[in-house]
């Protein structure tokens, strides 16, 4: 079987998260039942006619040809992404263009496959992984921002975010630390050090746009240290202390969780 490498963009309001889970409508799980009936059919276990009835809402994954690939990361629920990279192995004689093609066919309007490759061998999305970019959305303006209600984070209207001090405190974040502070899972074993090379904090008329750019990222991660900034922003908490903070290495120390639908990943890196 071929390794190839998939680019995905989606939109993940309606979603539990990008990775497979029983039960639960996933973006990964939606990918791997489109896939999986492609394969069928090229192996001929899926008549022609029954490819082109499906529906573009397809979801049965129980089928004896299930397709797995594995996601560059696991977003959240309700998360978005610009460009999630994924791998996974296929036994079909189609193009990586067809694939492409046979995908966007099939899989629901918001979820799009923007590039198919074949891969080295070895390649896999996630461990090869070298950094990551995530943008979070903040809405500060007074009016409703109907059409962006899904992809940003509204804070209360007419509040006022301190945003130099949110730079001020974001400048800490950078480099090399343990981040067990802004880690959601408090029964993490595995390392909790990460680095951050850069955080960048720019506000466009009523937006607030935060680009968070590491090595990689803790589960729910970047929404903690978002949800921290946005408190430093409303003057709750002092931007100086965002060293002890780190240091303190107690989730009880940062700020809240911020909302899953301003976060979107942007780009995987990969050497």
């Amino acid at each position: 079987m071929t390794n190839y490498r998939f680019t995905f963009s989606y939109d993940g309001t309606r979603y539990h998260g990008w990775e497979s889970k029983t039960n639960a409508d996933t973006v990964e799980g939606r990918i791997e039942a489109v896939l999986s009936k492609m394969v069928d059919g090229d192996n001929g276990k899926t008549s022609d006619v029954c490819r082109e009835n499906m529906s573009a809402d397809i979801r049965d994954t129980k089928t004896p040809a299930k397709v797995d690939i594995y996601g560059a990361g696991r977003t959240d629920a309700g998360v978005h992404a610009r460009a999630m990279v994924a791998s996974g192995r296929l036994n079909t004689n189609r193009t990586p263009d067809e694939i492409k093609d046979y995908l966007n066919r099939y899989l629901p309007a918001d979820i799009c496959a923007l590039d198919v490759t074949v891969a080295g061998d070895r390649f896999h999305a996630r461990l090869n992984a070298t950094g990551k970019i995530y943008e979070y959305t903040l809405y500060v303006g007074l009016e409703k921002p109907v059409f962006d209600r899904n992809y940003v984070w509204c804070v209360p209207q007419g509040s006022v975010l301190d945003v130099d001090a949110m730079k001020k405190a974001a400048s800490y974040l950078v480099g090399k630390h343990d981040f067990r502070s802004f880690c959601g899972n408090n029964k993490m074993k595995k390392s909790t050090v990460r680095t951050i090379y850069d955080v960048e904090i720019v506000k466009e008329g009523d937006y607030v746009r935060m680009r968070f750019h590491g090595n990689g990222f803790l589960q729910n991660m970047v929404r903690i240290l978002t949800g921290t900034l946005v408190e430093i922003g409303y003057g709750h908490m002092d931007a100086e202390h965002m060293p002890e903070i780190i240091a303190g290495m107690d989730r009880q120390l940062a700020g809240p969780t911020a909302p899953p639908h301003g976060l979107c990943l942007l780009k995987v890196e990969y050497d």
